[in-house]
C-alpha cells in the first residue's frame, strides 16, 4: 500500500476515534446518562477533579484530549463542563510546555537549532498568531504549539495567556457540542 494510502487511512482512524468515538458512546448510553447524571452531584469536586488531572495525565502521551472535553460537556453540563475542560485543557498545556522546554535542555536544541532546515532557527514560536490558532489544527495542534513553545523558550506567560485564551474558545465548542449532542439531538 502507498504511504500517502496509509497515511490517510491512520488519520481517518485517528478522526473517527477522536470525535466518533464519543459520540457513539453518547448515542449507545444515553438511557444510563439520566443515572450517571444524577449520580454526579454526589461526587462533589471528585469528578471534574478527576478529568482535570486526567487531561493533565494524557498532556504527556500522544492521545487527545477532545474526547474527554466533549464528554464532560455531557456529563457535567454547559457552563461546568467548559470549566472543567478549560482547566484541564490548561493544566495539560503548562505540562506539555516543560516537557518541550526539558527536550530543549536535553537535546541542546538551542545548538543544534542552527542546523535545521528551511530557516527554522529563525521559527517565530514566540508569535501570538502562532501560539494561538496553531491550536486550532485538529488533534494535534495543541501539542504542537505546547512543545515548540517549550524547546524554543517562548516566555512562560505570553505562552500561558495564548493557551488559556485558545482552550478557552475550544472548550467552550467542544463541550458545549457534547451537551448539545446528549441533550437537544438524542
Amino acid at each position: 500500500m502507498e504511504k500517502k494510502t496509509v497515511k490517510t487511512i491512520r488519520n481517518l482512524l485517528l478522526l473517527l476515534l477522536s470525535f466518533g468515538l464519543p459520540i457513539a458512546l453518547l448515542i449507545y448510553f444515553r438511557q444510563d446518562f439520566k443515572a450517571i447524571e444524577s449520580r454526579i452531584p454526589t461526587t462533589g469536586i471528585a469528578g471534574p477533579l478527576f478529568s482535570i488531572l486526567l487531561m493533565g495525565i494524557l498532556s504527556a502521551t500522544p492521545i487527545p484530549t477532545d474526547p474527554i472535553v466533549i464528554l464532560n460537556g455531557a456529563i457535567f453540563g454547559p457552563f461546568m463542563g467548559v470549566f472543567v475542560s478549560w482547566m484541564g485543557n490548561n493544566l495539560a498545556a503548562t505540562i506539555e510546555y516543560f516537557i518541550g522546554k526539558g527536550i530543549s535542555h536535553f537535546t541542546d536544541f538551542e545548538k543544534q537549532k542552527k542546523h535545521l532546515p528551511l530557516g527554522l532557527d529563525k521559527f517565530p514560536a514566540d508569535s501570538i498568531i502562532f501560539l494561538i490558532f496553531a491550536r486550532f489544527i485538529p488533534q494535534i495542534g495543541g501539542k504542537v504549539v505546547s512543545l515548540t513553545a517549550g524547546a524554543y523558550h517562548v516566555p512562560f506567560w505570553r505562552y500561558l495567556w495564548t493557551a488559556c485564551v485558545s482552550n478557552l474558545f475550544g472548550s467552550v465548542l467542544l463541550a458545549v457540542g457534547g451537551y448539545s449532542i446528549l441533550h437537544k439531538f438524542l
